[in-house]
């Protein structure tokens, strides 16, 4: 997006993703990835390789929801990140250039300190959102195979709604939220999210 491509259309594929809601998102990777009439599996099957069961396989079933939830932020991140290398100045490439800096040195000591603020601004959403993936695990596996997809948000849920233990659930809920933002404040204290290396 930053130096391969001006194309509108090129970056609007790479957002669309992101603009289409969690559930939609979880239901036609759910029926791409079915094990009898899935795209997927039906190419693997035509190219002579077996069937995989993404939904169905306690090994490899957090994989494929942690993959689909990847797609569908990839845009999200790459709009974030694109943003951050738009405010880097110009003459600052220049000047490397000047200096005979290669490619692997400009990333190293120019594009990545500069882009630290938000690299921490997208580490920080990334986990937190991590610990938020509910839509795809109650569209597709419901918590399963054998609790292999039961994320503590779900776990959240099905104590509150199925069990009907509201207290448990809130107690949960409020222990969550304060490890997430111990997590987030660490993580910016870690990074520096709050100094820019541009003042310098």
């Amino acid at each position: 997006m930053q130096r391969f491509t001006r194309s509108m259309v090129v970056r609007g594929v790479i957002m669309l993703p992101y603009l289409i809601a969690n559930v939609i998102v979880a239901l036609v990777w759910y029926w791409l990835c079915d094990y009898n009439l899935g795209i997927i599996n039906a190419a693997l099957d035509f190219l002579g390789f077996h069937k995989v069961g993404f939904f169905g396989n306690e090994n490899i079933a957090m994989v494929t929801i942690a993959m689909v939830n990847v797609w569908r932020h990839l845009g999200y991140t790459s709009l974030l990140l694109f943003a951050g290398l738009q405010a880097i100045p110009r003459d600052v490439y220049e000047a490397a250039e000047v200096d005979g800096a290669g490619e692997w040195r400009v990333f190293r000591s120019v594009t990545l300190p500069l882009l630290r603020p938000v690299l921490a601004f997208v580490l920080v959403v990334t986990v937190v959102g991590s610990f938020q993936i509910f839509d795809t695990i109650a569209v597709t596996t419901k918590g399963g195979p054998v609790d292999a997809t039961r994320a503590i948000n779900y776990y959240i849920y099905q104590r509150a709604f199925e069990r009907l233990d509201f207290g448990y659930a809130s107690a949960l809920a409020v222990i969550l939220m304060i490890i997430l933002a111990g997590v987030a404040l660490l993580q910016n204290k870690l990074l520096r999210a709050n100094e820019s290396d541009l003042e310098r």
